[in-house]
Parts: structure tokens; sequence; C-alpha cells
């Protein structure tokens, strides 16, 4: 689980992180990072995005599961981030056969993408 701190919950946080931000994909999730350098530093806001065509509630929920627990492993590495930044993981419907290693190593590779300027 996130603390709270951690947690994006806004609809206008969402917009701004998916509209406003860098993006990467692969096939299994798309990420989206949006950082303000010019705010006052605050620690990495995350949400998820599981829509329905990744499957029913059981599944939409058990890959939501395992990508807040992959996220929460990158959060120190997010955090050297200048200022206010928020991160939005979208689910893409592949995620749902994903094994739990290609789940990690499609977060890190995207992460990566997006975090480096």
């Amino acid at each position: 689980m996130l603390s709270a701190a951690h947690r994006l919950t806004t609809a206008d946080g969402f917009r701004r992180t998916v509209r406003q931000g860098r993006r990467s994909g692969s096939s299994t999730l798309v990420v989206h990072l949006w950082v303000d350098p010019d705010a006052t530093p605050a620690p990495v806001q995350v949400g998820f995005t599981v829509g329905k065509s990744v499957g029913n509630a059981a599944t939409r929920n058990r890959v939501k599961r395992r990508l807040r627990h992959l996220t929460r492993e990158h959060l120190p590495a997010l955090e050297g981030l200048p200022g206010r930044a928020a991160l939005v993981v979208r689910a893409l419907p592949a995620a749902a056969d994903a094994s739990y290693a290609t789940l990690c190593a499609d977060l890190a590779r995207t992460l990566s993408r997006v975090s480096t300027p």
C-alpha cells in the first residue's frame, strides 16, 4: 500500500499528468510523468488506471496490486526528481496475462525513459 502522501487522488492531478507529462509505453503498460521543478519539493504522487479492457474486476484488482507493489519499489529513485512530481501508470490489456517479472521489467524500462531528461 502506498502512503497517503504518495497517492494521486484528484481528477485534476490525473488530467495534468497525462496531458502535460512525459510518456513512455511498453506492451503491458504506459507511464506518464509530470514534473514541476519550480514547485516546493514534495513526495512523488502516484496514480493507477486499469480499465475494463484489461479484464473483469478480479483481474483488474490483481493487476493494480502488482503495479502498486512494483511502483513502491521504484519510489526512492523518483524522489530524487527536483520539485514536485506526479506519475500515472496505465495498464494495457496485455497486463492481465503478463507475469510479475514481465511487469517489473516493463515498469523499470518505462520509468527510466521518462525520468531521464
